[in-house]
Order: structure tokens, then C-alpha cells, then sequence
């Protein structure tokens, strides 16, 4: 595969790039927003990625952008699809796979309830009846971790923040499956990878939670932050449907960093941390939506760009907060930038992007930034 990034230096405390070089790594959902993002990060410590997802979803995409199909080894495939799955997985002998591929739009489960479970629910067995039949036949995978979502917990709006002994729940079909998706991991965890028999399989299970993510390169419909970009180039407006709901905003990176310390504890220490865990915003850091409409068009110098929409919407929650003490504790984690810092990285990638900039160096500078401002 084609390598042109700077490789990274163990300066962080949140992962260790040396880790990453030469590990096989199996990733679901690499075409999308938060999978193209994980790709670069990947491939940038020098592990050998291949991705399983379907084509990109969006026009423009940043899987495209960044030419990320000459970075990594990229397998176009639907998750429902058991046996293309099962063929990536053995193709790539993965040593840690991340579960990343999903329908992820709320508003998206209720037009397509039904293939909203059948991708973030079937999906899910698919990928963990594969680790099973893979580990069983010698593969040699150490850890996998299924990336799911805040919304997993029975949100009852509560002032504080969900930990991860907290009820799972969900309104809506999006948040139902992925809560399923959490509950069919953890049924496969003990069944067929105990963390008292790790000594036996050697398979380290977990799942990760993170809150609304942003960044450059979301192109995604239904989305804040991609639709005030798309108004703001193309002198548009868009209707905000829930102006005073908070969202736990976090630059995409903070996660990502998240999700690749907590594998790499599961590939090296395995069972203290076969579990679900949480990598939320800072709680004190959440904005209402209009305020992140007003605080990013202001950014692009426009100020006429939303209007309220007060028809009948679909339900969604106006509140929630993830509490990440346990990955602060644990792993050492903790955000590194905050949401006005977000919204200024996301301009400074778009003002790139139109300018012709080569994106992937682009984003890989961010990366490389963000790694510098977490030690």
C-alpha cells in the first residue's frame, strides 16, 4: 500500500504509536466520517489495516478525499452479508478488529427502522460469530471492540452524566439497536470469550461509547455541524428542529484516541478491561445546538444561515452526558480539545479543502497535533 505519511512518535500519553506498527487490524466502516478518520490515524502508526464497509455514503466523502483506498486495503461489502464478512476476516488474519460499521442516523431509523436493526443488530452477530469461527480456526485476534453510542443508555434527562453500569435502553430504533448491539456483545463475551477463561481463547471483548462526534470530513445529511457547512458554502439555510437540546460535542480524534488505548490494553492485558466503557465530552462543555449553529457561521463570517423549525419532529432527548471516570482512571484518558477548539479545527479543514489543499496531508497534520497537545 501506498505510504506517504510522517510516522508518529511515542510523545502522547492517550496511545503509543509503536504499538501499532505492523498490527494487523480489521476495521468495519472505514468509508465513513469516523472510519476514514480511524484509517488515517491507523495507518499513520504503520498498522496494516483492511477495511470492510460499503462504498462511500456521501458526495463528497472523505474516504475520497483523502485517497485512503491507496493507504489502506479496502473491501467493499455489506455487513449483513455473513459470508463476505467472514471472507474479509480471513484474508486479513486480524490481530484486533473494531466494530465500527452502522446505520448511525436517528432520524434515518425511522424511515428504515427495520434495516436500521438489521445493520446495527445482525450486523454486530455477524462480526462476532465471525471472531468466534476465526478465533476457533486459529486466527490469531487479541482484542475487538464494538463501537457503539451514547445514546445506548435509558436516558431519562437526568442532570448527571450516565456511567456504564447505567440501564441501556432506547426511544428510537437507532438507539434500540445499538443498544441491542451492546447486549449481543456482551452475550458473546460470555459465552464464548469469558474473562475468566482468557487464559484458554485469549480474546479480549469490549465496547465504547462516545457522545455527538465532529470534525472535517463529515459530509453526512442530518447532521448540525455537515449541514451548516453545506449552508454555509452554498449561501443556503437550514431549519434547526431542536435549538435548545444539548449535545455532548466532541472533535472526532478525542474518541478515536479513546477507542485505540483501550485496544491496545485489550490486546496486551486482555480481561481488567473486557468491558463496556465511556469516552464522553466534558459535561461542562455542551452547548445548546444554537449556539454551536451561531458559534460556527460566525467562524465562516455569516450570520443568517438557520431559522427554528417549531413543527412536529420526531423524539429525540434534550439532554445527555456521558461520565468518563472510568476511562480517565483506567486508561489515563481524558478530552484534549474543547468544543470551541472543534469547531475551529472543523473551519480550518474545510478552508483547506476549498483551497485544493492535499486533505490527506491536511488531516494527518490535525492528527499529529492533537497527538502533540494530549502529553
Amino acid at each position: 500500500m501506498e505510504r506517504r505519511n510522517r510516522p508518529l512518535e511515542d510523545v502522547g500519553k492517550m496511545i503509543t504509536p509503536s504499538f501499532w506498527q505492523h498490527k494487523r487490524v480489521l476495521l468495519t466502516g472505514h468509508t465513513g466520517f469516523k472510519g476514514s478518520w480511524l484509517s488515517i490515524l491507523l495507518s499513520s502508526m504503520g498498522a496494516e489495516v483492511t477495511g470492510f464497509a460499503l462504498a462511500p455514503q456521501s458526495s463528497p466523502s472523505m474516504f475520497e478525499i483523502c485517497g485512503l483506498d491507496k493507504v489502506i486495503r479496502s473491501r467493499f461489502g455489506d455487513i449483513r452479508d455473513r459470508g463476505s464478512l467472514m471472507q474479509a476476516m480471513r484474508e486479513a488474519q486480524p490481530q484486533i478488529v473494531i466494530h465500527m460499521a452502522a446505520q448511525a442516523l436517528v432520524r434515518e431509523s425511522y424511515v428504515l427502522p427495520a434495516e436500521t436493526y438489521e445493520i446495527n443488530v445482525m450486523g454486530t452477530v455477524h462480526l462476532m460469530e465471525a471472531v468466534r469461527q476465526l478465533q476457533r480456526a486459529g486466527t490469531p485476534i487479541r482484542a475487538v471492540l464494538n463501537v457503539t453510542s451514547d445514546k445506548v443508555y435509558d436516558n431519562k434527562e437526568w442532570v448527571w452524566a450516565y456511567r456504564e453500569t447505567e440501564r441501556l435502553g432506547g426511544f428510537d430504533p437507532y438507539a434500540s439497536s445499538k443498544a441491542c448491539s451492546e447486549l449481543v456483545t456482551d452475550a458473546y463475551r460470555n459465552s464464548f470469550f469469558p474473562p475468566d477463561k482468557y487464559g484458554e481463547h485469549g480474546v479480549a471483548v469490549a465496547t465504547a461509547r462516545a457522545g455527538n462526534v465532529i470534525g472535517g470530513g463529515d459530509w453526512s445529511r442530518d447532521r448540525l455541524i455537515p449541514d451548516l457547512i453545506r449552508a454555509v458554502l452554498n449561501n443556503e439555510k437550514i431549519r434547526l428542529r431542536y435549538p435548545r437540546a444539548t449535545r455532548p460535542w466532541q472533535h472526532v480524534l478525542d474518541p478515536l484516541n479513546g477507542y485505540l488505548q483501550l485496544a491496545e490494553k485489550l490486546a496486551s492485558c486482555g480481561v481488567k478491561y473486557a468491558s463496556a466503557w465511556n469516552f464522553g465530552a466534558n459535561p461542562l462543555d455542551t452547548p445548546t445546538v444554537e449556539q454551536m449553529a451561531q458559534d460556527l457561521s460566525a467562524r465562516f463570517g455569516k450570520t443568517d444561515v438557520y431559522e427554528v423549525d417549531n413543527s412536529v419532529q420526531p423524539h429525540e432527548h434534550h439532554f445527555l452526558a456521558l461520565d468518563s471516570s472510568k476511562a480517565n482512571h483506567l486508561l489515563g484518558w481524558q478530552p484534549t480539545w474543547d468544543v470551541r477548539t472543534a469547531l475551529d479545527k472543523i473551519v480550518d479543514w474545510v478552508q483547506a479543502y476549498r483551497s485544493g489543499c492535499d486533505m490527506m496531508e491536511f488531516s494527518l497534520r490535525q492528527v499529529h497535533q492533537h497527538l502533540r497537545d494530549s502529553s
